[in-house]
């Protein structure tokens, strides 16, 4: 008996982990892209995944725009040695899609806990128009700094 429960949980996990819609994996590689896009400071690539009105909540409990967070960015206060994000969920409804995870980072230069650990959790929201998939929102939230 617990052999066979054993295979119907296999299979049962099995066929969970193929049921992801193409949608939704074009919504993680596009988020996994923004991750890259962020540490390396890739500001043309960030430019396509985000909307001209993207908004962010961001870790120090500000809320700013695309031209402030190329400013931020400039002046090296989005700067990063490491960066990982993790997905934990995808949720699309009709053009909107929404990514929950953690992500934990290393920031450096001018970036505030430079050199520290930072874990945070983030929402991303992501909307279908007609150039695509982009972002046009964000919130983030501390949650641990080592």
């Amino acid at each position: 008996m617990k052999a066979i429960m054993i295979i119907v949980f296999v299979l049962f996990s099995a066929k969970l982990s193929f049921a992801q819609s193409d949608v939704e994996k074009e919504i993680r590689r596009l988020d996994e892209l923004e991750a890259r896009a962020t540490i390396s400071g890739d500001t043309a690539m960030l430019s396509r995944l985000w909307s001209p009105n993207y908004v962010v909540n961001n870790p120090a409990n500000v809320v700013v725009n695309v031209a402030q967070i190329r400013q931020l960015i400039k002046e090296g206060k989005i700067a990063y040695s490491s960066f990982s994000r993790v997905i934990e969920k995808v949720t699309i409804t009709d053009n909107v899609a929404v990514t929950m995870g953690y992500e934990e980072n290393q920031p450096e230069k001018a970036t505030d806990n430079a050199g520290r650990t930072v874990t945070r959790r983030y929402t991303n929201v992501w909307l279908k128009g007609k150039s695509g998939w982009r972002i046009i929102a964000r919130q983030a939230t501390i949650i641990n700094v080592k």
